[in-house]
């Protein structure tokens, strides 16, 4: 098993002339926590798979699971990661992973498959931000990863914080009732999160002109769009307050982040005027 070196910055245009000299650049506001490769390997802590997970979607899980080395191919900066074109370096990258983690429905998966050979294992990851599946696929990966404990470490903090959420934000509910909702199907765990009730959902296909008419009927409170593939406002004229949800976590690779901030979008919309 290759050692551990924690690296979770994107490849964004890395030559293979200048991969040794790569320093943690970034691509949000957030402070940078990476270390270059040589510094990690010259402390020589530990051992762990080296995992390279195509968006930080897959990357979250993996660390979540126990993961240190996790490097993440798609940048931060691109917003609808399927429409990503893999570099020589990206697939290079690859080429040293223990584990490659790739969703299905991206349409790059079957280049990082060639690029991986015979040496790494290709894992198909469950892209789905639903608490029970999230653990599950958390729980699934620490076993591939031999971090067993670690995963299930994460997951008793995950229930923790998400039974908090949870309860603050049903502390949130409009006049103490449950808000109506209309989900984009991606974006469906958060009603979950909030103890909304979901009156109907849409997507990921655009949403037709019946369908329009049949979720206006529905009279919901908010509509939780998907940032990710979002079409422009869902329900014009209905007065439903849309509301952008985000899957993808940040260049952290903080899964539990996600859930914190879909609450934050949640309550503030929930108590808007």
């Amino acid at each position: 098993m290759a050692r551990t070196r924690v690296r979770i910055t994107p490849l964004l245009a890395l030559s293979f002339s200048t991969a040794l000299l790569l320093t943690a650049t970034g691509c949000g506001g957030e402070s940078d926590t990476s270390s270059s490769s040589s510094d990690a390997d010259a402390a020589g802590k530990g051992t762990g798979p080296v995992v390279v997970a195509t968006t930080s979607w897959e990357g979250a899980f993996a660390k979540a699971a126990g993961a240190e080395d996790v490097t993440v191919i798609v940048p931060e900066s691109v917003q609808h990661a399927p429409d990503y074109d893999p570099k020589p370096s990206d697939l290079a990258a690859v080429a040293d992973a223990d584990f490659v983690l790739y969703a299905p429905f991206e349409p790059y998966a079957e280049k990082f498959k060639e690029a991986a050979g015979g040496d790494a294992e290709l894992v198909e990851v469950n892209l789905d931000n639903d608490a029970d599946k999230a653990k599950a696929e958390v729980t699934r990966l620490g076993k591939m990863f031999g971090t067993e404990d670690t995963a299930a470490e994460w997951i008793t903090s995950f229930d923790t914080e998400y039974g908090k959420l949870q309860k603050d934000l049903k502390s949130a509910w409009p006049d103490g009732k449950a808000p109506t909702v209309v989900a984009q199907v991606f974006s469906a765990w958060s009603a979950k999160l909030a103890r909304a009730e979901v009156v109907g959902t849409y997507g990921p296909e655009a949403v037709t002109a019946k369908q329009l008419s049949d979720l206006s009927k529905k009279k919901p409170r908010l509509v939780l769009d998907n940032v990710h593939m979002t079409t422009g406002t869902v329900l014009p004229d209905s007065g439903a307050r849309q509301v952008g949800i985000v899957n993808y976590p940040d260049k952290d690779l903080d899964l539990l982040t996600v859930y914190k901030n879909a609450a934050t979008t949640l309550e503030k919309a929930m108590n808007a005027s």
